[in-house]
């Protein structure tokens, strides 16, 4: 074989095996990009399987609410007639099954005051310095960090609570 036709094909495999490492290369960045594209694609669709659920819940809120509201207007003499009790077990059951869809209820008397969790209707006063929630007008409720909606709370100024201790209740 002569020595041109040796160095031709040398530089051919050459050009072949750059080929090969820059077409190996691409094929990578696309691997990635789809995965890439696959991982955002499941973010959204999360993303939006919470948007739609916290639209229902909140939509489903207020039949919740009124639920309560007849519940604590029962008359003393009907506390243990069926009728309240299937109604109290409806309400246990809906609750039951918001907690079971991550929808939890926001804490809300003895809490400390959080804005992001409460809306304060009224301020009653007190002798302390740490706004403390003494009264809870409506539930509020929250889908992870997403508040569905915020509780209506009166406040109370009242003296910090030693923390430490209600952690070991």
């Amino acid at each position: 074989m002569s020595k041109d036709k040796k160095k031709t094909e040398d530089v051919a495999v050459e050009n072949l095996q750059t080929q090969i490492t820059e077409l190996t290369e691409a094929l990578q960045r696309e691997r990635a990009d789809v995965i890439n594209v696959r991982r955002r694609h499941d973010e959204q669709i999360g993303s939006l399987k919470n948007i739609v659920k916290a639209n229902i819940v909140r939509d489903l809120l207020p039949v919740i609410d009124n639920f309560e509201r007849a519940l604590g207007h029962v008359p003393q003499d009907l506390e243990d007639n069926d009728f309240v009790k299937g109604v109290r077990a409806i309400v246990k059951q809906f609750e039951t099954t918001l907690n079971d869809i991550g929808v939890q209820r926001i804490k809300t008397v003895g809490e400390a005051f959080d804005p992001r969790l409460h809306e304060a209707v009224s301020m009653e006063e007190g002798s302390g310095s740490e706004e403390i929630v003494s009264e809870e007008l409506q539930a509020g409720y929250r889908l992870g960090d997403e508040v569905i909606r915020h509780a209506m709370v009166r406040v109370k100024m009242e003296e910090p609570r030693n923390r430490s201790v209600k952690a070991k209740k």
